[in-house]
């Protein structure tokens, strides 16, 4: 990959996000972890009801993603991501927590959009339809929390380049609406 791309390295440092602009391109090495609709669910209940969480938010990446079951000698089955908004009800409190990021497809909601400056968090989005592609990324995956909701469960993902573009930057500049204003 060429020099277009930013290298990140996870755990995500404010100080690292912050010099991000909406529409730069990156490539990002460590640990993710993913997590739907259903497990979102139920980290919030587990913050609601002041029970310990299966990893810790501060300066992490969720990657909105449920992978199919590994091929025989992979680590993964395809891992694309899902629609983001899905999650936008959950976003605001996991980000008022210390989740320095979020990785999926699509647009967010005007709520999240303000939860990511006032946290001063990034939405980045990623390859919808490249899921087998986005797999040869991750060098190791395991299940951490959730086993009971296959394939939602959260897994901890460590990943070498994985391709992604700042969708929602820092200061609330947001590359769809920015498309749209250009045209």
């Amino acid at each position: 990959m060429g020099k277009e791309f930013i290298k990140l390295f996870t755990p995500l440092k404010r100080e690292k996000v912050i010099k991000l602009k909406a529409g730069e391109k990156v490539l990002i090495t460590g640990v993710i972890y993913t997590a739907r609709d259903a497990a979102h669910k139920k980290l919030v209940r587990l913050i609601k009801e002041k029970k310990p969480l299966p990893f810790l938010l501060d300066d992490q990446i969720i990657y909105y993603t449920a992978p199919t079951p590994p091929g025989r000698g992979k680590v993964i089955g395809a891992c694309g991501p899902t629609t983001s908004s899905r999650m936008d009800k959950y976003t605001p409190l996991l980000l008022s927590r210390g989740l320095r990021g979020v990785m999926g497809k699509g647009q967010r909601s005007v709520e999240v959009k303000e939860a990511i400056k006032k946290n001063e968090a990034i939405y980045f989005i990623t390859i919808g339809g490249a899921g087998a592609y986005l797999s040869r990324r991750v060098k190791k995956a395991e299940i951490i929390a959730f086993p009971e909701i296959e394939p939602e469960a959260i897994y901890k993902l460590w990943v070498e380049d994985f391709p992604a573009i700042v969708g929602i930057d820092a200061r609330g500049e947001d590359l769809y609406q920015n498309l749209w204003r250009n045209k």
